[in-house]
């Protein structure tokens, strides 16, 4: 009972019952105030219209006061007829009533009635004019008929308002119920996630309705804390890997190198080649940090205007000499201006990486084109290359970390490169797309967003053709 009360659908239901109960005094209220000042105009209408009339004329005044009092059976109607001196001359009304205009509207006053050869008290609704000759005429009615509406209006509201109540109560309790439903089933999803079942969603009901929409925004950020997860734990094991083999090498090269080496010689080609395997786990463990910094935006504080022409001249340049040495066609195009709001370094990095991934797939006597192109929103850097291509099933897997496609299971490296990709293609809100390549091979795209000012700068742009090898 306890939890009952403190639950929310209860503050609901109870907020839902308050609420219409405030709805059901609010409508009794102006029923009430209408009826009864219906009533009160009415009753003041006609007591101004008889108290005129009998004004109207002096010698027929006391007739008319008496033909108003017998108007009515049920003794409602009371009158008079009083002298300069206030002496009573006709009529049922024992004085002039105290504080009683003489302006013939209608006011509440207390009055003498004389009834049924009883002298009472009582309160009447009456209105008086003076005449030419100085006596008083006085119509009036008394006020059990607007008594009693208002008696009965809100005897009504009292015997309603317990239903109302009650009933308010019970459909909030219906209202929440589903409610209530709803969080029960979200709470044991929650608690099985909780207990590390992260494949787990909330329930999603069939409405489209707020609580719809929260659960589908809740289900979307477990599906990122499951891939993060997933993430770790993969990161974990293949660094714990990638780790092993060098350091496995190292101690192997240092232990062989303290019993067996004979000279100074010897002990300095141990420390380079342990050197060499450090820098590489050094590497390996700077671009995951790297990365994982990416992922979290802490980079985007140093976002400028960066020229993707520039930067991916800079970077065929840089790789001009390999694609030399390897007799690899590389070549660049560039149409225009291509001006995006990003990091300089972080944008050379990413073409770089691709570039050098087109290189090292591609066979002596292939090509390698680097182009971008500007969309009306857009801004498209695109790598292809004639290489072996990539299988489509391993298209989006290969920005996984530590992945190694088939391909690249004999090639130097450990899978970071196109994981680094990604990161930097994340924090630029940007997106990438590997297909196959018109003439064979992968076709990689980068799709940056354009910078607000970017179009107005393209026109002046540059273009050209810039063949690197």
């Amino acid at each position: 009972m306890a939890d009952l009360l403190r639950s929310t659908a209860f503050r609901w239901a109870l907020g839902i019952a308050l609420w219409s109960a405030l709805l059901a005094l609010a409508m009794f209220a102006f029923v009430y105030w209408q009826t009864a000042d219906y009533l009160r105009e009415e009753l003041a209408e006609t007591l101004r219209l008889e108290v005129r009339a009998a004004a109207a004329d002096d010698a027929a005044a006391a007739n008319r006061v008496d033909t108003w009092i017998a108007m009515d059976p049920h003794a409602t109607h009371y009158g008079g007829l009083f002298g300069p001196d206030g002496t009573r001359r006709a009529g049922n009304l024992g004085a002039v009533p105290e504080h009683l205009a003489r302006d013939g509207d209608a006011y509440r006053v207390s009055a003498t009635v004389d009834l049924a050869g009883r002298t009472l008290q009582d309160e009447i609704w009456a209105a008086a004019l003076t005449l030419a000759d100085g006596r008083i005429v006085v119509i009036a009615h008394d006020t059990d008929e607007i008594d009693r509406v208002k008696a009965t209006t809100l005897r009504a509201l009292g015997l309603g308002l317990v239903p109302t109540l009650a009933l308010s109560v019970l459909g909030g309790l219906l209202l929440t119920s589903r409610a209530r439903r709803r969080l029960a089933a979200t709470e044991a999803a929650v608690a099985e996630v909780m207990r590390g079942d992260l494949r787990r969603r909330l329930p999603v009901g069939d409405h489209d309705d707020e609580f719809d929409r929260l659960t589908r925004t809740v289900n979307r950020m477990l599906d990122e804390i499951e891939h993060l997860m997933g993430e770790v734990r993969s990161v974990g094991d293949a660094v714990a890997h990638d780790l092993r083999t060098p350091l496995t090498r190292l101690r192997a090269r240092l232990e062989r190198t303290r019993s067996q080496a004979r000279s100074v010689a010897e002990f300095h080609e141990a420390i380079d080649q342990g050197l060499i395997w450090i820098d590489q786990t050094l590497a390996m463990v700077t671009a995951v940090l790297r990365i994982g910094e990416m992922e979290d935006g802490r980079r985007r504080g140093a976002f400028a205007r960066v020229d993707l022409g520039e930067v991916a001249a800079v970077a065929v340049e840089f790789f001009a000499p390999l694609a030399e040495e390897k007799d690899i066609d590389l070549a660049l195009s560039v149409p225009g201006a291509h001006v995006i709001d990003g990091d300089r370094d972080l944008c050379f990095e990413a073409v770089s990486n691709l570039v050098d991934n087109a290189l090292k797939f591609t066979p002596p006597g292939g090509r390698v084109r680097a182009g971008l192109q500007r969309t009306d929103d857009a801004v498209v850097v695109t790598i292809s290359d004639t290489g072996p291509g990539l299988p489509p099933g391993e298209r989006t897997t290969v920005f996984h970390r530590f992945y190694r496609s088939e391909a690249a299971r004999h090639t130097p490296g450990h899978g970071l490169g196109l994981s680094l990709v990604a990161a930097i293609v994340k924090l630029h809100g940007a997106g990438v797309t590997i297909r196959d390549a018109p003439g064979g091979g992968c076709h990689v795209a980068l799709r940056f967003p354009m910078a607000q000012a970017a179009e107005a700068q393209a026109d002046t742009g540059r273009s050209g053709h810039n063949p690197a090898r």
